[in-house]
């Protein structure tokens, strides 16, 4: 049986005294689409922070194409091949779309090319006719998009996408989407995590529902989508 890309094994992390994640274990495979469900506060974004390096587990491991990338730097973990998108839009609000993305750019961990401006905006039709506006004055959505795309630029193996559909415009919602539709399309491979299950039912290929800082469901997003039980005790509001 193949590798996966990215396994955590019983990741612990503390934030001070206070532990926030008991044990994780999650495994991806390439080319999937991974939901990470789960109510405020269950551990999403913890569990992305662990895996870019930024909250490093005190116990358990992360392992990023068979290697262990536990308690590396999170810019070496980002040169092994983890882009994160953390849920607050980062972008440089003085510099201009394309700036952002040539800030962004780096060749894969084994010298891939494949993502630059032009496939970028070949692939983001909405931001090839705003490169030279400042990212601050984007939209929200547009942020999100400019922020995915800076991303991509560093040709990671894996994507982390923390609650891209917060706070967005239904609209907007749909549009990043289709685009993650598209890119899951292209064969990247995908971690998002979302407390918004509907949004993720049409893009994701498997989900892990996390509560209390534990994983408690890995499946298709076929059987969730099927299994109402599970939806209720730990997704519905």
């Amino acid at each position: 049986m193949a590798e996966p890309l990215l396994r955590i094994e019983a990741a612990e992390v503390f934030y001070g005294a206070s532990q926030i994640l008991f044990g994780i274990d999650l495994e991806v495979e390439k080319g999937q689409t991974m939901a990470l469900l789960g109510r405020n506060g269950a551990g999403k974004s913890t569990t992305f922070k662990a895996i870019a390096g930024i909250a490093p587990p005190k116990r358990g491991q992360v392992i990023l194409a068979g290697k262990a990338v536990t308690g590396q730097p999170p810019y070496r973990i980002a040169k092994a091949g983890i882009g994160y998108v953390p849920e607050d839009r980062q972008v440089f609000p003085e510099h201009t779309v394309d700036d952002n993305l040539i800030v962004g750019a780096k060749k894969g961990p084994c010298g891939e090319d494949y993502w630059n401006t032009k496939r970028i905006y070949d692939v983001f039709p909405l931001l090839a006719g705003m490169k030279t506006r400042m990212a601050g004055r984007l939209s929200g959505g547009e942020q999100q998009m400019l922020t995915l795309a800076r991303t991509l630029m560093g040709n990671p193996d894996i994507v982390l996408l923390d609650e891209p559909s917060e706070g967005l415009a239904p609209i907007i919602v749909q549009a990043i989407g289709e685009l993650i539709r598209t890119l899951r399309n292209m064969g990247v491979t995908i971690i998002l995590a979302e407390q918004n299950m509907h949004f993720c039912l049409g893009i994701a290929t498997h989900a892990a529902i996390v509560d209390k800082g534990q994983i408690v469901y890995r499946a298709t997003i076929d059987d969730l989508r099927h299994n109402e039980a599970i939806k209720q005790r730990y997704l519905a509001v």
